[in-house]
């Protein structure tokens, strides 16, 4: 183990992640890197080799047995049915209705537009009415005759990702670290073992993150396919929009409109 290896487990306990763990389970599911590495970091936040073991395990079987993939999601929904709850692993949006005076969920992969949801949660978890957040959830089920609308509920919900920011942890934890190993930090946040890199090449992966705390930045980057230009904005934060190459305008470049989840596909 290194010295930043140490450093990290000391001033960031059960917030630090194994790239390399990452990519072994990013192989069998089609989650966010980001979503993985909450997980990942929640059961294998660790030096000792056993508990990564076990909870490399357990993060498999969380998500083999709560995932929803979307083309498995009426089968998912014929469970919650059956069974009258299930516990899935979904994004979750949230809007207020104010017709029915409650908060509606939707749940991105499952399909379900209006489930209704408790105010608390919304309270205590803001980031589901902006853009939504990761969750695992307890989808329950009740029906009745009438417009009661969805017999879909929230009955349970658990952030899988980060749904609020410590500034001020991540302030108090920065300042063991000098310069230069910070700037190794920041260089294996996005997967990139700084170890292998110039110093020039480090500065220029820290330049392509600068759209992520600078408004109003234009930066162009020109390659061949499958070079890892897209790879940076789809993967490392939920917070950027990524338009595909082709299939935009000057004007959405520049004011990128996010899609209204509840519209009909």
């Amino acid at each position: 183990m290194t010295d930043l290896d140490s450093l990290l487990n000391r001033y960031f306990a059960g917030k630090v992640v194994r790239k390399d763990l990452t990519k072994l389970i990013k192989e069998g599911a089609n989650v966010p890197v980001y979503v993985l590495e909450y997980l990942l970091g929640m059961y294998c936040a660790s030096d000792d080799e056993a508990i990564i073991r076990d909870g490399l395990e357990t993060v498999k079987t969380i998500l083999a047995e709560n995932y929803v993939r979307p083309d498995e999601a009426e089968k998912v929904k014929s469970k919650i049915k059956e069974r009258g709850s299930y516990k899935v692993i979904d994004k979750v949006t949230v809007r207020l209705n104010e017709r029915r005076d409650l908060y509606e969920a939707l749940l991105s992969n499952l399909g379900v537009k209006d489930a209704a949801i408790p105010g608390s949660y919304v309270k205590q978890f803001e980031k589901l009415l902006v853009g939504g957040i990761w969750c695992i959830v307890t989808v329950q089920y009740f029906f009745e005759e009438g417009p009661k609308g969805s017999p879909f509920t929230i009955g349970d919900l658990k952030p899988i990702q980060m749904p609020n920011m410590d500034l001020e942890g991540l302030f108090e934890g920065r300042q063991a670290f000098s310069e230069a190993q910070w700037i190794d930090v920041l260089c294996r946040s996005t997967g990139m073992e700084p170890a292998n890199l110039t110093e020039r090449v480090k500065w220029h992966l820290l330049a392509r993150m600068i759209p992520f705390v600078e408004n109003n930045y234009n930066c162009c980057e020109l390659g061949p396919r499958g070079t890892g230009k897209s790879h940076l904005y789809k993967e490392i934060s939920p917070n950027s929009i990524l338009i595909s190459g082709g299939q935009t305008t000057v004007a959405n470049l520049f004011c990128p409109r996010r899609p209204d989840p509840w519209s009909s596909r």
